[in-house]
């Protein structure tokens, strides 16, 4: 690694009170932390010390104008005790786009991918062997200048932290058609992984939950006729023998899961068509018999299975689960591949 790291390791760990089959997504996290100041042009101070709160001034630009990205990867114990991270690089090059679409500066790939591998050799004992479990992975980036103006931040802080973690969604979902409110525009930042893009889906996202949705399936902001993404996640459609997503050409994220997925079915010989759907096509398909499966792609929902797509006063309500072949297979070889129960043939799995 080009950059020297120094590290603060903790004095008493807090592994010996965690419940780890009772661990809540999000909400619990390792030892250490790693932590960089970015000024003068260049990163510097970095260092892997105990995970900790960190001081904020009231007028951190963060705060007022949103400069913030961040990214979400995962690590995984193999049987033989060894630790190995799936595909950080992905992670690095989306991170590096949203940087740029931020007008924030760039994290070197090898202080992002080297510092994430030293803090998960540090807490690799925080991984959990459980089965749907790993260590999830949140490196993010914050404006610091101390100023209330818009206006490019000259100082930024590069931090990752870690998190034991279960399935984020424990069952299949329902999610609903989104025709109001709008995720992204053209021209926009729906690419970007940035908290504004997660904090303006919120509100409607609310209104679906208290409906009994667990998620939104988001439509273009010009005519919402054409699907884009779930709230957490990549979307697919099975309609006969033909496996649909919507292409990431700027309003939609550039799922690592997704793409990984995408390589899994055209290994197995799926067709697999990266286009613009549409949500008459969807219905239209349904009414024919012809939808098969729908299921969700991300980092931390990995395969979400969905039973019913909610759309206006109705629910499409999808095949039993038990049917699901395609999304079936795809949680399983993605678990095989990342818990070294499978050939990794594509060098998806970065040893720690």
């Amino acid at each position: 690694m080009a950059y020297e790291v120094k590290v603060e390791k903790i004095t008493k760990s807090k592994l010996d009170t965690i419940d780890f089959n009772n661990v809540q997504f999000g909400r619990v996290f390792s030892d250490h932390m790693l932590m960089a100041d970015y000024y003068d042009g260049q990163w510097n101070d970095i260092k892997i010390m105990p995970y900790q709160k960190i001081p904020m001034a009231p007028a951190t630009a963060a705060l007022h104008y949103g400069q913030e990205i961040f990214e979400g990867i995962k690590a995984f114990r193999h049987d033989n005790g060894e630790a190995y991270i799936f595909r950080p690089r992905e992670n690095w090059i989306r991170m590096k786009h949203s940087a740029h679409r931020m007008c924030m500066p760039e994290v070197p790939e090898d202080l992002f991918i080297e510092g994430i591998k030293q803090l998960v050799a540090l807490d690799k004992a925080w991984i959990p062997a459980l089965e749907g479990s790993s260590m999830y992975i949140r490196p993010f980036m914050i404006a610091m200048d101390e100023v209330v103006g818009i206006k490019p931040s000259d100082t930024y802080k590069f931090m990752i932290i870690t998190s034991p973690v279960n399935a984020y969604y424990a069952e299949p979902i329902k999610v609903r058609v989104e025709e109001h409110y709008s995720r992204a525009a053209r021209g926009g930042t729906g690419f970007v992984k940035n908290a504004g893009n997660y904090g303006l889906s919120l509100y409607p996202a609310m209104i679906a939950q208290k409906k009994g949705y667990k998620q939104l399936l988001w439509t273009d902001s010009a005519e919402h006729k054409y699907f884009e993404e779930s709230g957490t996640m990549n979307i697919f459609f099975v309609i006969g023998d033909t496996i649909v997503t919507p292409p990431t050409d700027g309003t939609i994220l550039e799922g690592v899961t997704r793409d990984s997925v995408i390589v899994l079915l055209r290994d197995k010989g799926y067709i697999v068509e990266e286009r613009d759907i549409s949500v008459d096509e969807v219905l239209e398909a349904y009414r024919e018999g012809n939808l098969r499966e729908a299921f969700g792609t991300g980092t931390a929902a990995v395969i979400a299975q969905i039973t019913a797509i909610g759309y206006q006063d109705d629910d499409l309500n999808l095949p039993d689960i038990a049917q699901a072949s395609i999304s079936s297979y795809l949680m399983k070889a993605l678990d095989e591949i990342r818990r070294g129960h499978a050939p990794d043939k594509h060098n998806w799995m970065v040893k720690v």
